[in-house]
């Protein structure tokens, strides 16, 4: 009787901390005022769209599209590696794109890293090993700001992750510079709205006004694999790409879900027989 009393009373006591935990907030902005308004730019805002089609990841039995994770890379490689590094991905990883070993160190040797001149002891810029991770186009965040406008372009190898819906913001990102609508626009100027100079309209970007410029056009770069350049195409693969770098387990651990599941629901059925197994010889007592 003791336990049982015990029981409801610590049931009782965490529902009300609960309800209190709910309350509380809403009590405290109903005592202090009403919201705050919205900034002017909130009209704009948008949330992030997949591309057509989806992206083959998505989903419980999603996949990896290799062939658009090289053409990610190849995005990554010749456009976005001017401002962005990826300091947690080591070009050894490339081999789970489809690359071979031979294709791994070849690539690598494209870049280049900072080394010691082992006769001097100076520091040098290297061709790049498999074991390097991919460099840091600046060498500091000074130099970074310096020569973006004041504003430190962010290592994109969990940016997917850092970003709520990571991957449809990202091409939404960059397949999304266009013209703001006149309507909205001149009732958010009414209300201080603009674009300065230096930024670029995005309203899929934080507070709409964006240092970097558009960065993708059409046929700006070239596929091996004979795929059009087109913006969508390419903001798709670079979204799928830096997916990768970010969750490059992301498929396994899926697959592997469906063992867990299929387990447990083993484990399940075989727990019930044994329960009726246990208790089948035992009557219960009448009342």
């Amino acid at each position: 009787m003791t336990i049982r009393l015990a029981g409801i009373l610590a049931g009782i006591g965490i529902t009300a901390v609960l309800v209190l935990w709910s309350l509380v907030p809403g009590v405290i902005n109903l005592v202090t005022g009403p919201p705050a308004e919205k900034p002017a730019y909130y009209v704009f805002k948008e949330d992030p769209v997949a591309p057509e089609g989806g992206f083959s990841f998505a989903g419980a039995a999603g996949k990896w599209d290799y062939a658009q994770l090289q053409r990610g890379y190849a995005v990554y490689k010749q456009v976005c590696s001017a401002c962005h590094g990826l300091k947690y991905v080591a070009f050894r990883n490339l081999a789970e794109l489809g690359y071979s070993e031979d294709q791994v160190r070849a690539e690598a040797a494209t870049w280049n890293v900072p080394g010691i001149d082992p006769a001097t002891g100076e520091q040098i810029m290297r061709p790049a090993e498999p074991t390097d991770y991919f460099p840091n186009p600046y060498p500091n965040n000074v130099a970074a700001a310096a020569a973006n406008n004041n504003a430190i372009p962010p290592d994109l190898s969990l940016i997917t992750k850092a970003r709520a819906d990571g991957s449809n913001y990202v091409y939404s990102l960059l397949n999304g510079y266009v013209d703001p609508d006149p309507e909205k626009l001149a009732a958010a100027q009414e209300n201080g709205f603009e674009t300065p100079m230096g930024l670029y309209f995005n309203p899929w970007f934080s507070n709409v006004n964006l240092a970097m410029p558009p960065q993708l056009y059409e046929g700006s770069i070239t596929y091996d694999d004979g795929t059009e350049a087109t913006v969508p195409q390419m903001s798709a693969d670079i979204a799928a790409f830096l997916t990768w770098t970010a969750e490059p387990s992301l498929i396994k651990r899926k697959q592997t879900g469906w063992f867990v599941i299929a387990f447990l629901l083993f484990a399940t059925g075989l727990a019930y027989l044994s329960y009726k197994q246990v208790w089948a010889g035992k009557k219960p007592k009448k009342k």
